[in-house]
């Protein structure tokens, strides 16, 4: 397939609207994404279906056992998903997934600060991966001399990330009401 060079962009206001996943057992893939990272269910299809989402849409994550159930994932060196990512607001609010995801005992892929944002790497209980990230302020991203955009790939520092959300605690129960 050759991509045209002379057709025109996408329009700028497209977004991804949702992912739809295949999983082997929806109570627990409810557990994590509801229960773990406080997505909301907005509804459900029995034992066999849900959508859930953040903030009173719709749906952001479509879960399904359809095809699945009882299923196991993907061997290694297949074609398939990689990972979705998930774009938080705010740093505070990605300092808060990072201390559910502890507070629940998830584990860490990886974690890393690409210059123009900040993610955490993960897989859901069904090995499906998952970045939680935030997106700094594009005054901020790092740009080479004639502009372009010069991501990078560097330890993203957890302990910082994590003095986001203890401060906003300390100053809670400081000014309790």
């Amino acid at each position: 397939m050759n991509v045209d060079s002379t057709s025109r962009p996408i329009d700028a206001g497209v977004r991804i609207g949702h992912v739809h996943l295949k999983v082997a057992d929806l109570t627990r893939a409810l557990n994590f994404y509801c229960g773990i990272l406080g997505f909301e269910l907005t509804q459900r299809f029995g034992e066999q279906g849900a959508f859930i989402s953040a903030g009173g849409y719709h749906h952001h994550i479509g879960l399904n056992t359809w095809q699945s159930e009882g299923g196991s994932p993907p061997p290694r060196r297949s074609t398939g998903l990689y990972h979705f990512a998930i774009l938080y607001p705010t740093r505070r609010a990605l300092a808060d997934a990072f201390r559910r995801l502890e507070n629940a005992g998830v584990l860490l892929e990886g974690a890393t600060d690409h210059g123009v944002s900040e993610a955490l790497y993960l897989s859901d209980p069904d090995r499906n991966g998952v970045e939680l990230y935030w997106d700094k302020p594009q005054d901020e991203w790092p740009r080479t001399a004639d502009g372009q955009l010069a991501m990078t790939n560097q330890r993203l520092d957890l302990n910082n990330l994590l003095m986001e959300v203890e401060s906003q605690i300390k100053l809670a129960r400081a000014h309790p009401g």
